[in-house]
């Protein structure tokens, strides 16, 4: 704080008269001897205070120009930057080499994986191939079973349509030798009903000379008549009803030489014998 009204050189002042009075007096007191007092004549005048001369005037309040900055001191050289440089750096490629030995484990490790993917899916397309091949085989086999038992199934059908043909043949051939012996004896059983027929027709006024009639002829076991129904014929009610009764009349009718040759149903061409 600046003394602009020169107020601490007075009070300067004032102190500095104080003191100088003071230590007159004890000049004086203290280096007075143990004789006894001289009293010295001393010739002082009292000054008071409004005795004294006015102070001076402060002196004018010169503006003192301000100090010039002093330049500041060129910073010494900042080494904490270049060292935090340094460190980030060495971070920075410590991380990188992290980075890069992690790149290199995840590489390492895809490629395991991709090994043992791989690896799998050649074993799975292995195991089904095996099983592709070991169903061909199986359907190859059964196949050839298969074949193996239609051709024996052909075999066997074509002995025995061997056999049934031989079977056939030799039945056709008896049958054909019965039925050439049965016809024999089935001409004659007709012939022999023909004649009892005939025996017991009385022909009635109104018969043809060329009388024919189908006469259909149910029989039991032993020759009974049992029904009697004339067909086609070329002759009147009368002559039918004569053709009728005369059938009756021959039950029972003559059974035949060869059992095998009876009918129960017979059909008959009734010509009366002229």
């Amino acid at each position: 704080m600046r003394d602009t009204y020169g107020i601490i050189p007075t009070i300067l002042s004032v102190l500095t008269h104080v003191l100088i009075f003071g230590g007159l007096f004890f000049a004086f007191d203290f280096s007075s001897p143990v004789h006894p007092t001289v009293p010295l004549a001393i010739e002082a005048t009292l000054v008071t205070e409004a005795d004294m001369p006015p102070p001076p005037p402060p002196p004018p309040v010169v503006k003192e120009p301000e100090p010039e900055p002093e330049p500041e001191p060129e910073p010494e050289e900042d080494n904490s930057e270049a060292e935090r440089q340094k460190q980030e750096e060495e971070k920075r490629q410590a991380d990188l080499r992290a980075e890069q030995e992690r790149i290199r484990i995840q590489q390492e490790d895809d490629r395991a994986r991709r090994e043992a993917e791989e690896a799998e899916r050649k074993r799975r397309k292995e195991e089904e191939t095996e099983k592709l091949r070991a169903e061909a085989e199986r359907k190859r086999q059964e196949d050839l079973e298969r074949q193996r038992q239609e051709n024996e199934r052909l075999r066997r059908e074509a002995e025995e349509a061997q056999i049934l043909s031989r079977q056939r043949q030799e039945m056709e051939a008896e049958e054909q030798r019965l039925q050439a012996m049965q016809a024999d004896d089935l001409t004659r059983w007709v012939f022999a009903l023909q004649q009892s027929i005939s025996r017991n027709f009385v022909p009635p006024a109104s018969a043809p000379i060329d009388l024919e009639c189908v006469v259909d002829v149910r029989q039991v076991q032993g020759g009974t008549v049992t029904n009697v129904s004339v067909g086609r014929c070329n002759g009147d009610d009368a002559v039918r009803r004569a053709v009728e009764a005369a059938v009756y009349k021959a039950s029972p009718l003559p059974a035949p030489d060869n059992p095998r040759v009876f009918q129960r149903d017979l059909r008959l061409i009734f010509k009366p014998e002229q």
